[in-house]
Parts: structure tokens; sequence; C-alpha cells
């Protein structure tokens, strides 16, 4: 269990590039990653493409005015200056830019904690990687959702066979704020999203299917699409070529079938992501609406119901347990486990700890690559007409 004590010798120097006033997941970094307040200290940052704003809203994080920084290039170079410099930033700017701001970052000797999807093109994400490697250097990826611990109790027991055979995927992102196209022309957030330029070749597969891509693919791990069909809609016209709706169906290696349905326009939906995993013994469910339980359904027996924090969950599940059955946790608490797994693997990696970054489990730059691949097969299979294409 998890109790804010520290996991490495000293907090990590961290700055934001991007994350500011007006942005809708900057808070969600900094709560993950100061949580602990024993794994990063926020020293700088470029929060702001106005950068009066920018320095403003530093300074009332707690930021030395100097150290807020007018562009992420001035960021880089002026640390660079400083014995007491940044030694990791996070991303949190949109699609476009991720590609240019991680290869500056790594140029300069930093370690990178970056928002999805990583860049456009699964070549990017590649080079890049030989990039990390080359310097010996982290890329994270925040599939935020992704810390819940329930995960990895579904990732346990589909490891030791109580499941049985895998046979179904099933799995949902979806929400209704942009069932009609206010947020589109009023939030800046929002324009874009749905601006081809800058959100890359989709929206919602983008946006929202790679969290839960992700965390399939780190429920079973092993478990491989062999091919898929993707059928995407543009409801709101303007979005067009972007989809705010999809479909996708997907065939595994070992023969199992899977589905995947993202959404912004289902109206009145509040329950975001389902995942349901169906095996020749029993099935999983789980819901980050009721994050604290996992659904056990056994063939003929009474459904059972598994909650966070009990003592008969896997030892994996409960290693990342921060508050105990019966106390409420949410979406920060999720941050919180993939920014400590990021610091932990940045300390291994510095310290040329092989041993702890190979049993790591946290969403890393080839999650990153598997979450641009996931993009570019369905966009290539609802682009050809709802084909069936191998995914590469």
């Amino acid at each position: 269990m998890l109790n804010g004590e520290k996991k490495i010798a000293r907090p990590l120097r961290w700055a934001m590039i991007g994350g500011g006033r007006l942005g809708q997941v900057g808070y969600k970094h900094r709560c993950g990653a100061l949580r602990d307040n024993t794994a990063y200290q926020l020293v700088a940052g470029a929060f702001d493409i106005d950068p009066a704003r920018g320095r403003d809203f530093g300074v009332n994080l707690g930021v030395e005015a100097s150290r807020c920084y007018a562009s992420y290039q001035q960021l880089i170079e002026q640390e660079a200056l400083r014995d007491d410099g940044v030694e990791v930033v996070s991303i949190a700017t949109p699609n476009g830019t991720h590609y240019e701001i991680t290869k500056a970052a790594l140029n300069a000797g930093l370690h990178v904690i970056c928002e999805k999807p990583l860049f456009f093109t699964s070549d990017e994400v590649r080079e890049v990687k030989a990039l990390a490697e080359q310097k010996g250097l982290i890329v994270g990826v925040t599939y935020g959702f992704s810390g819940h611990p329930l995960l990895l109790q579904m990732r346990a027991m589909v490891s030791s066979g109580e499941l049985g055979e895998i046979r179904i995927v099933d799995l949902q992102y979806t929400h209704g704020f942009n069932a009609n196209d206010q947020g589109d022309k009023a939030s800046d957030a929002q324009k874009w999203r749905v601006d081809p330029k800058v959100a890359g070749p989709s929206f919602v597969l983008g946006d929202l299917s790679t969290h839960t891509y992700y965390m399939s693919q780190l429920i079973m791990p092993h478990m491989q699409i062999k091919e898929l069909l993707c059928d995407r809609q543009s409801f709101i016209p303007s979005r067009a070529p972007l989809e705010d709706n999809a479909f996708v169906m997907m065939r595994y290696e070992n023969g199992a079938v899977g589905r995947l349905w993202a959404s912004s326009v289902n109206a009145g939906c509040m329950d975001s992501q389902r995942i349901r995993i169906v095996g020749t013994k029993a099935s999983l469910v789980w819901s980050d609406a009721n994050p604290s339980e996992l659904r056990y359904e056994v063939q003929g027996q009474p459904i059972q119901t598994m909650h966070r924090g009990m003592s008969y969950l896997d030892d994996t599940c409960n290693a990342d347990e921060r508050l105990g059955a019966l106390h409420t946790e949410g979406l920060t608490e999720s941050w919180a486990n993939i920014y400590l797994k990021f610091a932990i693997a940045i300390d291994a990696r510095r310290r040329g700890d092989e041993q702890t970054l190979n049993h790591l489990v946290y969403p890393d730059i080839d999650a990153g690559l598997d979450g641009v691949r996931w993009i570019e097969n369905c966009v290539r299979s609802a682009d050809a007409g709802a084909v069936w294409v191998p995914f590469v």
C-alpha cells in the first residue's frame, strides 16, 4: 500500500509545458505528480501561449517568476544553464505540438511525460523512441485512467487463468459533452480537438479510445489484435473529416473477438468507460463510474463484487492502493499512480537498474506507439469504407 513515503532518493525537478489556466488537463497532471510530495517538485514552466498570463499563473502555483518562461524553447535553453535545472518535463499541449517539443526536450537531456495521443504517426514515435534510447531517457504517456488498482487485479486474474481462455473483449468510452457544436465555437480546448491540423487524423479515436485500448492491453498484455474494422461518423458535419463517434470491431490472434465504441455525442452519458472481458470460465466487468468495484461473474455461480483495498486482491493490485477499503478513490489517485511510476522509471534509468524497468508496469513509449498504431489502423479502415484491415 502507498502512504506517501518516498520511492526515489529525492524529488525530480519538474516543469510543465502547457497545462495553464485555460487548459483542461494541467491540474490533473499536477494532482498526479504532486500527490505524494516526494517524487516531483514543480520548479519551472512554460504554461501558456500568452507569456504574461502564463507567468501570472505560474507564480500563483508557487513557481518563481524568473522560471515562468514565454516558450518551451526558452524554458529548455534557460534551464540548461542552471545547476538546479529541470530534469523532466510534462507536455500538456495540443496534439500537433507533441512531436517537436518531445524531440527538443530529449535532445536537451530531459525525460518526458507527454499527453496522448503521443504523435500523429507511428514513424514519428519510432524515431523518438530511438532517440530516447540513445540518450538513455524515459518517455511516458499520460493514460491517466490506467492507474486504477483494480485494472492490475484484472491483469492478474487473466494471467492466472481464472477467466479461462479469453473469447470476447467489450470496450466503451463515451460521453455526451459534444452532442452539439457549441463547444467547437466557444471553447479553445475544444476548437483544436476538431481541427485536423492540430488534432491529427482523428477526434474521439485519439482523444478517448486510446485510453481504453491501452487499458485493455494493460489487462491482457499477451493478446494482440490481428485485424480490425472501423466505422466512424461525424454527426456534427463541421467536424468532418474528424469523427465524433466510432465503432471498432477487432479480431485477436488467439481467435477472440472484440468491439469498442468511442463517442462524444452519447447524449446524457456520464459513466464514461466500461470494460468487459469474457473468458471460457468467467467474466470481469469494470467501470470508471464505480472504480472501486470489480464484478467477477463465474458461470453457474452467484455474481461476486470485489472491492478495492481488500486483502483477497492480488499483491500487484494492492501495491498501488492509497486510501484503503471503504474510502472513496478517484481519478486523482489513478494519475498519482502513473506519475509515481514515471518517477520510479526515470530514477531506475538514471541508476541503470534494468530489473526495475523490466518489471515496472506503466504507459511507456511503447504504449504510446501502440496507441498511435491503433489510431492509424482505425482511420485506414474507416477511410477505405469500413473494411477489415490487418493491424500493422
